[in-house]
């Protein structure tokens, strides 16, 4: 993507299931978890940009001894960071204790993070600050072993305020309204209640206080607590939780908005955002890795059982599809296969737009992260190319060496056209001049485009077109090709996401802004104003009683005039090349991705009630003239 959105979090959790002397024995290190979840955490760092957190847990530590362990940092290099101060630890230690780093009693005692249950988080911050205070993992502290809760997470809550109101009546007084905090909150409000009705149980069966502690570890039933607590959540989530005497989870939407990966052996439990990671990490094949069901969590008990647990009701599943475009690493197995396909569905689009002309044409892309779907693009030329030439052999009536191998020869011109060679930071604070600077961001290669060439450049996705705008097209028009057609790999962004990616305010949008001038021209502005008025009736409404009423606009034209008229807006005034814009079809999408059907913000299908009121709201405050989310 030529313009960076942010968008999910990252998590690694890593389950340690044999005694802990026997990583130290096998492996030859007390930190044998603590590196699976630095690599975990550094091959996601895709993932977070904003902070990073990781938390560990200690099994059966006597009373006195900390037991929980938890760094944040929201440094440039906040994994380094945090890491790099865990290992000091056990550097110090074992320079003055070398003798004693070989026994599981003393390391857990006497060397913070040395335990058996591991939850590393990678923030990109959608809503709220960077301060350490909105780095995961939360910790909800209490001297009961069984009440502590360490909570991350890669999620956004669309009905926060609902959720809010619902503690305070339960006579909570949160610290703050934010999703992270009202979902601890929610699932410790149940913990609470679990552990009490538990002690009242063993209590009246006569057990000493110090035995009742260790039976509520055994029995505690985190399926409940997590049913309970979630009942009302409407979101995109994929959260993770342990608590203080070693029970850990991990659950999922019942939509599976958010993914989510785990691997099991005799060793370890691991659980991370993204799949390839634990096939780096743990050397284990793509098969043996399975996708968390959505609706349900993966459960591990302090004793060492694990296992999926349904905790609410599946839906429709709508994976994110922008996971598959543009979030997740491209060295998934699937991933990797899709956006070639997505690349491949655009080849008879781009030809129609340079009039089939491959001899005239260069084709590249921007940036390094659409080189994948351009493989597909390029695969999905030589397939048409390959047709013209069986076409042209088999017409000829007598064939010459020269005439075949001119045929033989055609293939499509690739090259390497853009470059983004540095960050420029905008320091100036002199608009025009910023604006200049930022021009600059990319460097092109002079030389292979002439006059009468075209030139395509495929692209992730455009979502406000602002670097296309004022940089990218500036300079690709500097290179005088005839034609510059930009190729989105994804549809139209047209409406907001809600669950977790921060695409929040619909006046961003070059498509919605596309549709404002369309109306405009066509005398049918006044349509903006019934929609704000529907949009207002149905904002105090029960989420499950909306509908998105913002359909109705798009609506009115289509997706080609919508295309043209986006690229009318972000070609810059004086740009002496012509410019098209061609963006990928809903159909190419779910043909490349069938799997991953979730395409909310291009069609404005949500998976949940939520969804439909937040883009409403965001209408809502593009009329009123308000800056702000919606969520």
């Amino acid at each position: 993507m030529s313009e960076q959105i942010k968008h999910e979090c990252g998590i690694a959790l890593i389950r340690l299931l044999k005694p802990y002397q026997y990583y130290i024995d096998k492996y030859g290190t007390p930190m044998y978890g603590l590196n699976k979840l630095y690599l975990l955490m550094e091959k996601q760092h895709n993932r977070g940009q904003d902070g990073a957190g990781v938390a560990t847990i200690k099994f059966d530590v006597a009373p006195g001894t900390k037991y929980i362990s938890r760094y944040r940092s929201t440094a440039p290099t906040a994994i380094k960071d945090i890491f790099g101060k865990i290992n000091d630890k056990f550097v110090d230690a074992n320079k003055k204790h070398p003798e004693k780093m070989s026994d599981e009693k003393w390391v857990k005692k006497h060397v913070a993070f040395a335990g058996e249950l591991m939850l590393g988080h990678l923030r990109y911050g959608t809503y709220g600050g960077n301060s350490i205070e909105n780095c995961h993992p939360f910790l909800r502290q209490n001297n009961w072993i069984t009440r502590n809760l360490v909570v991350a997470g890669n999620f956004n809550l669309t009905n926060v305020d609902e959720l809010f109101d619902q503690l305070v009546e339960l006579g909570q007084h949160p610290k703050e309204k934010a999703d992270t905090v009202t979902v601890m909150e929610k699932i410790g409000h149940f913990l609470d209640r679990e552990v009490d009705r538990l002690f009242g149980v063993y209590k009246s069966q006569g057990n000493s206080n110090e035995d009742i502690t260790k039976l509520i570890a055994r029995d505690l039933d985190i399926r409940k607590i997590l049913t309970d607590a979630g009942k009302k959540w409407d979101g995109g989530y994929t959260m993770a939780g342990m608590f203080g005497h070693g029970d850990a989870f991990v659950l999922r939407d019942p939509n599976g908005i958010r993914p989510a990966f785990w691997y099991a052996n005799d060793e370890v439990v691991v659980v991370t955002s993204e799949r390839p990671q634990i096939q780096t990490a743990f050397n284990v094949p793509v098969e043996e890795i399975k996708e968390l069901t959505p609706g349900c969590a993966l459960i591990i008990k302090k004793n060492g059982d694990y296992g999926e647990h349904q905790v609410r009701t599946p839906k429709e599943k709508k994976s994110c599809s922008f996971e598959r475009i543009y979030f997740s690493r491209g060295n998934d197995k699937d991933i990797y296969e899709e956006r070639k396909s997505l690349g491949r569905q655009l080849t008879s689009g781009v030809l129609k737009s340079i009039g089939f002309d491959l001899k005239n044409t260069v084709f590249s892309f921007i940036p390094n992260t659409a080189e994948v779907a351009f493989y597909g693009l390029v695969e999905g030329l030589h397939s048409y190319l390959n047709t013209v030439k069986k076409v042209k052999i088999l017409t000829m009536k007598t064939v010459t060496d020269p005439e075949l191998s001119e045929i033989l020869n055609m293939q499509p011109r690739i090259e390497k056209i853009a470059l983004k060679d540095a960050k420029l930071r905008t320091f100036i604070s002199s608009d025009s001049t910023r604006d200049d600077m930022v021009s600059h961001v990319y460097d092109t290669t002079y030389g292979v485009i002439h006059p009468t060439d075209n030139l395509v450049m495929l692209d992730d996705s455009i979502v406000r077109g602002t670097t296309l705008k004022q940089s990218i097209l500036k300079i690709l028009d500097r290179l005088q090709p005839k034609k510059i057609v930009i190729v989105s790999s994804a549809p139209q962004i047209r409406y907001p996401d809600c669950y977790g990616i921060d695409m929040a305010k619909m006046g961003d949008f070059i498509a919605f802004q596309a549709v404002v001038e369309l109306l405009k021209e066509n005398n049918k502005e006044n349509l903006l104003d019934e929609v704000y008025e529907k949009a207002k009736a149905l904002d105090h409404l029960p989420a499950d009683q909306v509908v998105n009423v913002v359909k109705e606009l798009y609506k009115l034209f289509t997706a080609e005039e919508i295309s043209l008229k986006i690229s009318e807006l972000l070609t810059p005034v004086g740009l002496n090349t012509k410019v098209e814009i061609i963006y990928q079809t809903i159909e190419g999408l779910h043909n490349a991705c069938p799997g991953h059907l979730g395409d909310w913000y291009f069609t404005g299908d949500y998976p949940t009630p939520g969804g439909n009121k937040v883009a409403n709201r965001a209408f809502i405050y593009y009329m009123e003239g308000k800056n702000v989310r919606a969520y």
